[in-house]
């Protein structure tokens, strides 16, 4: 039988499945240093509850990002939508998790261990509150910070925010502790465990976020201290990659080795991965079903779509009529991993659960809203529920180190060609995809679309910029590197999708018969007798077409009977520099007025 995480073994003792409110708990008043803190399987099991890393979910994280259309409510939106104040983004300011973390600090050092045990199990606790505090101080910038256990007549709970300064140091000198003394085979046997390899590819991954917020966020005057972090971000990436073991998983097979990744039931002792969630079906299932697939809340963009290089490694974008391509022409000799994350003309869908089109070759339904792309990335395109249930996700990566890597060097203008070809060109040498030069031709659409990169690397850290994009494509990060990049005005770009030149018919499959039909938005659509048949005896599908908001559209074209699938009329504006931050709760401010309000919030 497959073992499966450690955390979700702890989580059994709860509920069927890893359970929310559970993580949410507080530690128990009755649970103390006398009667609970005395072996390392006590600080295991205290620990378990700490551990609260995704699962299925970050398929669909990258809602409210130029990576997706979403009919979803997010923060994001409604902020660029409303009247946003501390009065209604009231979000975040949770410190439940702190408290178990700085109560088992407190505490751990009851137990009876040896010296290397207990500076383990003093990094574990550091660790998960550095983790903590990263995501604070990416949603908030200041918070204040707290390294015990408070008590309600505390008068540090009345205190008011640390700087960003402050808080990133006692970060990373909880970080840097961890690097140093949590085991490297503590997972040994528990897989799922936090390891020293985790630890450091969490380090890199927020050195990375701290450095590159830095230099791009002028409004903090940080700029001065950044490569200090993107130093330290290269430098813990490259233990990882020197002398973590690890390996890019790779059995000769372009075509399909990088989506297995995402549609597996044994990660488990796979190379590439460094923290994984591993279910076990009827034990501990994934939670997974097919909101990814269908027209549920999300659909992956053309922005993206067009973002995957051609097969000979030119940018798609660089073709003669790209803008016009339509739907089997756009994949047509492109990056295998545009074929493995977005479902392409003549794949088969075969579960079709959430899918109201049927099985079968792939036609997709096209609704409003929605792009009419679909993401098979994650999505298991299996009937079987013990499949679906013993779906394993990958969380850390090695391919997301190799881009740590490789970001942070160029950002410090220090990257090699032997950098390049000990990373991102092992990524791509696995889809079999043309390897990247220190110096690529300046691609003039990712140069409008991040303008702020400047210097002698620009053009091939665009190029990393690219990489990233479409190797972590709809794996959660895209929110993030936005921000980070001082890019969050391209959520204000309206996700489009298939581009249809006018009325008439259209062949979605690639066999060259034609499978649908678009009419004016004010036409009648035939009775099903009536509906006209293609030359394999198949019923088209008619649609109605017209510019958003037409009466009896079934979706919408840009130009209204022409142009590409529109989603949505205006996402409003993204507000500079406010809305790289979120404002500290009113109720908050209320409770504790030394808590003041940053970047005009």
């Amino acid at each position: 039988m497959k073992k499966y995480s450690i955390l979700c073994v702890a989580l059994l003792l709860a509920a069927q499945a890893c359970n929310d409110d559970f993580l949410e708990r507080s530690p128990q008043t009755e649970i103390s240093e006398k009667d609970f803190f005395h072996t390392a399987d006590d600080l295991d099991t205290y620990l378990y509850s700490v551990y609260n890393f995704g699962g299925i979910g970050i398929y669909v994280e990258d809602m409210s990002t130029d990576n997706t259309a979403t009919t979803g409510v997010t923060e994001l939106k409604n902020m660029m939508t409303g009247s946003p104040t501390a009065a209604n983004v009231t979000g975040g300011w949770t410190w439940d998790q702190l408290r178990k973390i700085n109560y088992y600090l407190d505490h751990f050092g009851t137990a009876t261990l040896t010296e290397a045990q207990r500076s383990h199990y003093e990094g574990l606790g550091r660790f998960f509150r550095a983790r903590f505090y990263m995501d604070k101080v990416a949603r908030y910038s200041d918070v204040p910070w707290y390294e015990k256990t408070l008590t309600q007549d505390d008068p540090d709970l009345y205190k008011g925010r640390d700087t960003r300064t402050t808080v990133v140091d006692k970060i990373f000198e909880d970080l840097e502790f961890a690097r140093q003394y949590v085991d490297a085979d503590a997972g040994e046997d528990r897989p799922g465990a936090v390891t020293k390899w985790v630890v450091r590819a969490f380090m890199a991954d927020a050195a990375l976020f701290e450095g590159t917020f830095r230099k791009y966020h002028t409004e903090l005057n940080l700029q001065s201290t950044a490569d200090k972090y993107l130093t330290l971000a290269s430098e813990v990436a490259d233990e990882v990659i020197t002398d973590g073991g690890f390996a890019l998983y790779n059995t000769g097979k372009p075509e399909s080795d990088y989506a297995s990744l995402f549609t597996s039931g044994s990660l488990e002792g796979n190379s590439e991965i460094i923290l994984g969630r591993f279910y076990e079906a009827g034990l501990l299932n994934s939670g997974w079903w097919g909101y990814m697939f269908g027209n549920y809340e999300v659909s992956p963009s053309k922005d993206l779509q067009q973002t995957y290089l051609m097969a000979d490694g030119t940018p798609y974008t660089s073709q003669a009529g790209y803008a016009t391509h339509q739907f089997v022409e756009e994949f047509a000799d492109r990056d295998p991993r545009l074929g493995q994350t977005f479902a392409y003309p003549g794949w088969e869908l075969i579960n079709n659960s959430t899918y109201a089109q049927g099985a079968g070759i792939y036609i997709q339904e096209l609704s409003r809203n929605f792009t009419g792309y679909h993401q098979i990335k994650g999505f298991v395109n299996n009937t079987d529920t013990d499949v679906q249930n013993n779906l394993d996700v990958p969380l850390i990566r090695l391919a997301e180190v190799y881009l740590i890597f490789a970001e942070a060097k160029a950002e410090l203008g220090t990257l090699t060609q032997g950098d390049l070809d000990g990373t991102v060109n092992l990524l791509r040498e696995r889809v079999g995809m043309p390897a990247l030069a220190i110096n690529p031709p300046v691609d003039p659409v990712l140069q409008a679309q991040y303008p702020l990169v400047a210097g002698g690397l620009a053009a091939v850290l665009l190029e990393i910029r690219r990489e990233r994009r479409v190797e972590l494509a709809l794996e959660g990060y895209r929110s993030d590197d936005l921000m980070r990049w001082h890019a969050g005005k391209r959520s204000e770009i309206e996700p489009e999708g298939l581009y249809f030149p006018g009325l008439g018919k259209y062949d979605l499959t690639g066999d060259n018969i034609d499978d649908i039909i678009l009419l004016p938005a004010d036409a009648e659509i035939p009775a099903e007798a009536n509906k006209e048949k293609n030359s394999l005896g198949k019923t088209l599908v008619y649609y109605r077409v017209g510019a958003i908001g037409a009466e009896g559209a079934t979706f919408y074209l840009k130009d209204g009977e022409h142009g590409n699938i529109a989603t949505a009329a205006d996402l409003g504006t993204f507000e500079e520099p406010k809305f790289y931050y979120r404002p500290v709760p009113q109720p908050q401010v209320l409770l504790n007025p030394n808590l003041t309000q940053i970047m005009g919030w």
